[in-house]
């Protein structure tokens, strides 16, 4: 694996990157880590460039495409994320195209014509249409100087969201030797990184690592216990913002849409069993903000570029610390604050263990056991009372240095471990031996809890020395208890028609108060949590002093912007800029090309309306 170093720098050539990026996107500064994965693109070193989401990993291509001779080819994994790069592109003025398969063959010939007199900087295209041979010989024509292959990780076997067609990629070196080549995603392990240099035959890649921590959001998991009531709390936090809702099935994606729209929520559901045509309008009406919610499956995300999602919400744990990270990467991508909440159980690790052994993945005996480790990573930290956002920098290898994050559930005191846990855990495990091991989940919580039912007393239960030994408390609690244990590896529960629990080897070590055991529950927020989340909240923002009208009138003015062209509203701006905007109050477009995420283009096509809402703080006339 390449050790971490820095390319030569050229000072003319940072003069050249921050007046680019300047005039083009309006930004004054570098990002960490941009300014050197922007030099090895230029100076045609490879590289390996890990960002988090949000990090702005997309400029580290761009940017030194519009100073290079020749074309940047971007491989893109789907068509709907193309369209989303290019159009934002052009806004900005960069000459961007792409191909693929939902263009006409008039729309593709005059996309080569372009390209071969020389218009286009940069070209996006899928991984499959980079093995066709009359395309590469157009981009040979073309001369194309550095490919940048974006979500990287598709290529790994080890990492998620594995693609075989990212595979074909390796073949890039021998076709264009002279290329340079570029990796770029969010997450990914060292294994993972070692995995894309190999297979993308990179020479002496720069590798460049940011900062796995996302400081503006916050973490919280909770023990799932009355799911509906949980998802609600969440969708009324974050009244009239945009989120997503990840479930684990198809027919739970189905279900709580229904049931959300139902109640008057702007909902639209999204998963693989919809058709094509009903995924993209569901796809299009998020990213137009057209609706405020989409609750889906893991299908649903890949190039989702919408920059104010204020919430991601996984109503079941999701299979790897790596999907958990990639998904909840998508709130909060311009910087401002986000919630993430993870609705937990252990029964979920049973549920994805159960999936992962059957399927046509059963058969990739490599992939289902890299599967099974990642699922048993992430069970690890949701059952775990350490810092959320530490132990995420920690899984990525990055060392954490703070005592508090002040934002995740731990750090802010809204769990603690439960007192005797040890003593806890004997009554469970002694009433599920009591009950000879034969009865459900359901069955086992009545007992303790000294239920006066007739299933009891028939069965003499009411007797058993375990009854009622957990009387004050309520049945999520327990379920929540049992399922800790079985995360532990205390308890099983069988896979059969009617499931039942049965204590594994290692609850002896228990019940003979051997082991350290450790459990946690939720507390009620107290006065001083909550002051500490509104701390917290004042902080993250850039600048809470905005004008929250005139923000509001130029979102509304935004909107209409976007349906008039045809794309999403964050291509014209986002939020941040709007409160930026909202908070300068600039009254001459030289004042204007001073905010943030405003260049010359779009000075040009939005200055003088932006200007005339900040004077009279009203829509103009369209």
């Amino acid at each position: 694996m390449p050790a971490l170093g820095t390319p030569d720098y050229n000072p003319s050539v940072r003069d050249r990157l921050l007046g680019v990026i300047s005039k083009t996107w309006g930004y004054s500064s570098f990002r960490p880590l941009q300014e050197e994965a922007m030099t090895a693109v230029l100076t045609g070193r490879d590289s390996v460039v890990i960002m988090p989401t949000g990090g702005g990993k997309s400029l580290c291509y761009a940017a030194p495409a519009l100073l290079a001779d020749g074309v940047t080819v971007v491989v893109s994994p789907l068509i709907s994320l193309m369209k989303d790069q290019v159009d934002a592109l052009r806004a900005n003025g960069a000459p961007a195209a792409m191909m693929n398969s939902s263009q006409s063959s008039t729309a593709q010939h005059a996309v080569e014509r372009e390209l071969l007199a020389g218009r286009i900087k940069l070209l996006f295209a899928s991984p499959e249409r980079l093995m066709v041979p009359s395309f590469r010989a157009l981009l040979q024509q073309a001369g194309a100087r550095s490919f940048a292959v974006d979500e990287a990780h598709c290529i790994s076997h080890w990492g998620h969201d594995f693609r075989p067609e990212y595979r074909q990629l390796g073949a890039l070196r021998e076709h264009f030797p002279t290329a340079s080549i570029h990796a770029y995603t969010a997450t990914a392990t060292r294994q993972v990184r070692r995995d894309i240099v190999e297979q993308l035959a990179l020479r002496d890649p720069l590798l460049l690592v940011g900062d796995f921590d996302r400081a503006n959001l916050v973490y919280r998991i909770l023990p799932r216990r009355d799911e509906w009531k949980q998802v609600v709390e969440v969708l009324e936090r974050h009244r009239g913002e945009s989120g997503i809702i990840y479930c684990i099935r198809r027919k739970d994606v189905d279900a709580l849409a229904a049931q959300l729209a139902k109640r008057g929520y702007s909902v639209r559901a999204y998963h693989a069993g919809m058709t094509s045509e009903e995924r993209h309008a569901a796809q299009e009406d998020f990213a137009k903000e057209r609706c405020d919610v989409v609750v889906a499956t893991v299908a649903f995300g890949m190039g989702i570029d919408r920059s104010n999602v204020r919430f991601v919400l996984h109503t079941a744990m999701p299979k790897s610390i790596e999907h958990y990270q990639q998904e909840t990467g998508r709130a909060g991508r311009d910087g401002l604050e986000a919630e993430c909440v993870l609705l937990y159980s252990a029964a979920d690790v049973v549920a994805w263990k159960s999936m992962l052994g059957r399927g046509e993945e059963a058969v990739d005996a490599t992939y289902v056991e890299s599967a099974m480790r990642h699922v048993v990573d992430i069970d690890r930290y949701c059952s775990g009372t350490a810092c959320r956002h530490r132990a995420l920098v920690e899984y990525f290898g990055q060392p954490w240095t703070s005592e508090s994050c002040g934002a995740c559930d731990v750090c802010l005191g809204e769990t603690e471990e439960v007192t005797d846990a040890l003593t806890v855990a004997q009554k469970i495990l002694s009433c599920v031996y009591r009950l000879g091991q034969s009865f459900g989940i359901g069955h086992v919580i009545s007992v303790l809890r000294g239920e006066d039912i007739d299933r009891i007393r028939d069965r003499g239960h009411d007797r058993l020395s375990t009854y009622a030994l957990m009387k004050g408390a309520s049945k999520n609690e327990i379920r929540d208890l049992i399922w800790q244990l079985v995360g532990q590896g205390y308890l099983e529960q069988t896979e059969s028609e009617y499931p039942v629990l049965r204590l594994t080897p290692a609850a002896r070590s228990v019940l003979r108060g051997e082991a350290e055991v450790r459990l946690r529950q939720p507390i009620a927020p107290t006065k001083k949590v909550d002051d500490r989340r509104k701390r917290r909240a004042a902080s993250a923002t850039l600048d809470g002093n905005y004008d929250a009208a005139l923000f509001d009138v130029l979102r509304k003015w935004r909107r209409a912007e976007a349906d008039e062209r045809g794309v999403p509203p964050y291509i014209i701006f986002s939020d941040r800029t709007l409160r930026d905007i909202a908070r300068v109050r600039p009254e001459t477009l030289t004042q204007l090309r001073e905010v943030y995420g405003i260049g010359d283009a779009k000075l040009e096509a939005f200055g003088a309306a932006v200007v005339e809402i900040v004077k009279g703080n009203e829509l103009p006339s369209l």
